[in-house]
């Protein structure tokens, strides 16, 4: 079987609903990986705006502001200078390198423990918007814990697949 070409943050095999929405300028200044959650934010325009997701999420970017795939064609910095961005929501079967790599207290406390990812977990935004088996919402006690399952693993991170990890979205 030929290899996936991984030029992109977050590769889409069954792709859900999609929508085209706006970036607040905190996202639209300060970039993303492709597969980052976001949440909705309040916007003084008639447009659904998203921003980086602090665990809850609307869904996830497909292509990030910046990645590899993009350089030297019509969509360098596109989505960045226009501050738009393609938003997957429902289910999705994705596989990206946009999720957390360490324990959410050792990201507070070094030093660095790694999270191990099995089969079937439930996945969560983490508290930067990216794929988690943690609730680092009902960890931190924040008042919007506990968190909503946003996927599943279905194929673990590992040196095969260059550690991308595989979700089934809105499982």
């Amino acid at each position: 079987m030929p290899e996936i070409i991984r030029a992109r943050d977050c590769i889409v095999f069954h792709k859900g609903d999609t929508a085209t929405v706006a970036l607040d300028a905190a996202m639209a200044s300060g970039g993303w990986p492709g597969g980052q959650g976001v949440m909705r934010s309040d916007s003084t325009q008639d447009d659904f705006q998203v921003t980086y997701s602090d665990g809850r999420a609307a869904g996830f970017l497909i292509w990030g502001s910046d990645e590899t795939a993009d350089q030297f064609t019509a969509l360098t910095q596109n989505q960045p200078r226009y501050r738009f961005a393609v938003l997957i929501f429902g289910n999705s079967l994705i596989s990206t390198s946009s999720y957390e790599k360490y324990t959410y207290a050792s990201r507070l406390v070094p030093p660095l423990v790694p999270i191990v990812y099995a089969p079937n977990d439930k996945l969560y935004f983490s508290l930067r918007g990216l794929w988690t088996n943690e609730d680092e919402a009902g960890i931190a006690l924040l008042p919007y814990a506990p968190l909503t399952n946003a996927g599943i693993v279905m194929q673990i991170p590992k040196a095969s697949n260059n550690f991308f990890l595989g979700i089934e979205t809105g499982a």
